[in-house]
């Protein structure tokens, strides 16, 4: 049995013995003390009895048959005068009861009185009965019963309590055993499987195992593992696009500086060589930088400071800086914003959204053209679209553009190639400032990304 199946087993035999036992008790106490009154309350009766016949007729032939009728029983009766002295016995009369006779009070009720009931301890147990005669006591009619008959009784009460225990105990032992292999089986089949888990292998299977607590957590040891195995994926493809982007400008500075260096390169050749290399150099810083701030956002480490902003003044002054490259390429950049639109974001950080919505539109844009930047606000929210009209996206890439090092540009050319982490840092951006982007596009129309704050 394993480890847990015990501990189970073993708070459920605790707990069900404790529960037995206790009811055990007060039942088996119930039941003595219902069957030691019932042995009392006759033995009371048949000495009321007996009174009742010698108020009806005091006569030495009654008294004679009362003595022949408790002979032959497993009682015995004693009939007593009222100073206390021995009238008839059906029995010879032991000291005890004499004792017992002696310790009977001055003033008895009629309905009779029980002068002893320990059964434990005392030989009999005793009952008497006043005799009434004109309203004067003529006498008491004492009952006496061996103690044994009891003592019997409640030996054969215990047996059957302890055989009773026994096979509860018997049957709560098989119960147990069931039930802990019914529970606690998928527990194991779950431990053993987040021990593959923790080994690598991730090829999980667990069998259906409710709708409870436990198939709950069956299906979350599932869930866990398709998502470790797709982190595993992702962790792979993220190396090697970061060994690709990396080997890429590297091997741009090496080639060229290895050619710049030679002695027969011209001045000219030179320079543009230089030029390569210092482009191929800022590229490769950005590219390390955008891996640091992906390296903190997944870290959370990155820290949000937001504030209230006025946000036509801020988009003006962000359309000021990318005024330039747009012109340099014929396009043209609209504002729609109204006057009295705030929102609380990190202006240097949201400003690193805009930027790269609005570089990506240049990018695959072509010349005279336009982008248009729209804000409003709807139930509350503000919404912020960047609409261009360039050679859009293909429906086949536009779920997956958000993705780590993924670009719809497979070529990777040095005019358009970026380091595909762009959108990628955009979408962490925008959630850390508890908003959504989404982006629309079709080959006709351009792209439209849509942030929602």
């Amino acid at each position: 049995m394993n480890k847990i199946s015990f501990k189970i087993s073993l708070l459920f035999f605790l707990a069900i013995c404790l529960l037995e036992g206790i009811s055990m008790f007060f039942l088996h106490n119930n039941i003595i003390h219902s069957r030691v009154h019932e042995e009392l309350s006759a033995l009371q009766t048949r000495g009321n009895n007996h009174r009742d016949v010698l108020e009806a007729s005091f006569h030495e032939d009654t008294v004679r048959h009362i003595a022949m009728m408790e002979a032959r029983t497993d009682t015995q009766v004693v009939l007593t005068k009222p100073d206390g002295s021995i009238y008839m016995s059906s029995n010879k009369v032991t000291d005890e009861m004499k004792k017992t006779i002696k310790s009977t009070p001055k003033r008895v009720p009629h309905e009779g009185l029980i002068l002893e009931e320990e059964w434990k301890t005392a030989a009999t147990i005793a009952a008497v009965s006043p005799v009434m005669i004109d309203k004067k006591v003529a006498g008491y009619v004492y009952m006496f019963q061996t103690t044994q008959k009891i003592r019997d009784l409640i030996s054969e009460l215990n047996k059957h309590f302890l055989l009773a225990s026994l096979l509860t105990l018997l049957f709560m032992m098989m119960m147990i055993i069931f039930l802990t292999r019914f529970v606690t089986h998928p527990l194991i089949q779950m431990s053993e499987a987040t021990k593959r888990i923790s080994k690598g292998d991730l090829s999980v299977s667990l069998p259906k195992l409710g709708k409870d607590e436990i198939g709950d957590l069956g299906e979350s040891i599932k869930v866990l593992a398709k998502d470790l195995e797709i982190l595993k994926n992702e962790r792979n493809e993220f190396l090697a696009s970061i060994s690709h982007e990396l080997r890429t400008p590297l091997t741009y500075i090496k080639g060229y500086a290895d050619i710049a260096r030679r002695n027969d390169t011209t001045k000219e050749d030179k320079d543009n060589y230089l030029e390569i290399i210092h482009e191929e150099s800022v590229k490769l810083s950005k590219l390390v930088k955008e891996l640091f701030n992906l390296a903190k956002m997944d870290e959370n480490t990155f820290s949000i400071e937001k504030e209230k902003v006025h946000l036509l003044p801020y988009f003006q002054s962000i359309i000021e800086k990318v005024a330039p490259a747009l012109k340099e390429n014929k396009m043209r950049i609209e504002l729609n914003c109204s006057e009295h639109l705030y929102a609380h974001i990190d202006p240097i950080r949201f400003e690193q959204v805009i930027l790269n919505l609005l570089d990506n539109a240049r990018k695959y844009s072509e010349p005279d053209t336009k982008i248009i930047v729209s804000i409003c606000q709807v139930d509350g929210k503000i919404h912020i679209q960047v609409q261009d009209e360039g050679k859009g996206i293909p429906k086949e890439d536009l779920p997956r553009i958000f993705e780590r090092f993924y670009r719809v540009d497979k070529s990777r050319t040095r005019a358009l190639g970026g380091s595909g982490l762009g959108l990628s840092i955009v979408k962490q951006l925008v959630e850390a400032h508890g908003g959504t982007i989404e982006a629309a596009s079709s080959p006709s129309a351009g792209t439209t990304f849509k942030i929602i704050l």
